[in-house]
């Protein structure tokens, strides 16, 4: 019986992670998340996990109270964190923290030798170089849970790397799929936040409308698969079925098709190399009445090519990036910033970036701190 930790469990990939483990008896010992106690409550209650970290100190000490009559201790901070990940028993640990804070305890789990269940694309955006040398020196495994890279990796089992071609990779194209930037001066977050296919956190949907998403997923497949960006191509495909497609040299392209769930790609990667009965909806070929394919937009959305950009440059540029990406977001969200100002600014960010080729990790950790500086500073001025 596998045993797992759970990053970010109170999200909408952490929730979904947990109703795998409930349904196939997977034993948690691990939970965190930044606030949310009563949902951190009902996992202790449900799960007794062994540890569960919070990073909000006020919160951490209104969950010890609230758990007292449990066995489940309470750690606080990035710090207690880590020492979930140093000290709890788990074969893998799903991480399904938001944003560049995934990127310490993704190393920390791949230090132990442990399996790696990554949602969190940031930690291959921001260090995926170091990641992924991380886990080669101590024979850790990193297994996608994006649904792309999911489908990437499904279709690369049985055949040689060096006989893969190119990849495929398939995106919704967003909310705003069609529109001309003109269109989108006075889109509010609401009508960002209305993904038309997937169920998702705020933040990963508003990236999934300017197609940053998409860029950070080209990023992480030229990481995890260890091909070239030029190998990596984007292909809008509005029904979400065929989940992305590798092409071999002889001509031959695979595909992953499957309903839209994440509890699919999440229960594969934690079950992994195994498979057993799914929860997601069968897919009826019988109702699919067609499969369109697409051009992405990168002039109404640039931030797609930004991202091709970064990842050839490389350096501390995709730090900066997702740095100044991340801030962008949250004013676009406090509804601070207009949405086409998000690929302004970080543009404006990239472009005033002086380049480290050969960074060290805590050079990308200042790099994508003084990214975040510059976005208050240029949104503050605008």
């Amino acid at each position: 019986m596998k045993r797992m930790v759970i990053l970010g469990s109170t999200g909408s990939v952490g929730q979904q992670g947990a109703d795998v483990a409930k349904r196939h008896g997977i034993l948690v010992e691990g939970i965190c998340a930044g606030r949310n106690i009563t949902v951190l409550e009902q996992q202790i209650r449900t799960f007794s996990p062994a540890y569960c970290a919070v990073v909000d100190p006020e919160a951490a000490n209104c969950l010890r109270s609230r758990i007292a009559d449990t066995r489940t201790k309470v750690l606080c901070g990035m710090e207690g964190i880590l020492t979930m990940l140093s000290e709890a028993d788990y074969d893998v640990a799903l991480n399904a923290i938001s944003g560049s804070a995934g990127l310490l305890p993704t190393l920390a789990v791949l230090r132990r030798g442990k399996d790696c269940a990554l949602a969190n694309k940031e930690t291959l955006v921001v260090g995926g170089e170091f990641v992924m040398q991380t886990a080669k020196e101590h024979r850790a495994r990193i297994l996608p849970v994006d649904s792309e890279h999911s489908a990437i990796f499904q279709c690369l089992q049985g055949n040689s790397q060096s006989a893969l071609s190119r990849i495929l990779l398939t995106a919704s194209g967003g909310p705003f799929y069609g529109k001309r930037r003109e269109e989108l001066q006075n889109v509010g977050k609401m009508e960002t936040l209305a993904h038309p296919t997937w169920s998702m956190g705020a933040k990963i949907t508003v990236d999934s409308a300017t197609l940053m998403n998409k860029g950070f997923e080209v990023i992480e497949a030229v990481h995890l698969f260890s091909v070239s960006p030029k190998q990596v191509e984007v292909v809008v495909h509005r029904e979400s079925v065929i989940h992305s497609m590798v092409e071999y040299c002889d001509g031959a392209i695979l595909a992953q098709l499957g309903s839209p769930d994440m509890r699919t790609c999440i229960q594969y990667a934690l079950i992994y190399p195994a498979r057993i009965e799914g929860m997601a909806k069968k897919l009826d070929f019988k109702a699919l009445r067609s499969l369109t394919f697409g051009e992405a937009d990168t002039h109404t959305f640039p931030l797609l090519a930004a991202a091709y950009d970064a990842i050839s440059r490389g350096g501390i540029i995709p730090a900066v990036l997702n740095g100044a990406n991340e801030q962008a977001v949250a004013l676009f969200l406090q509804e601070k910033i207009r949405f086409l100002e998000i690929a302004e600014l970080v543009m404006h960010t990239i472009a005033q970036t002086k380049q480290i080729e050969h960074p060290a990790l805590e050079d990308l950790m200042e790099a994508d701190a003084q990214a975040r500086r510059a976005v208050l500073k240029y949104a503050a001025q605008s």
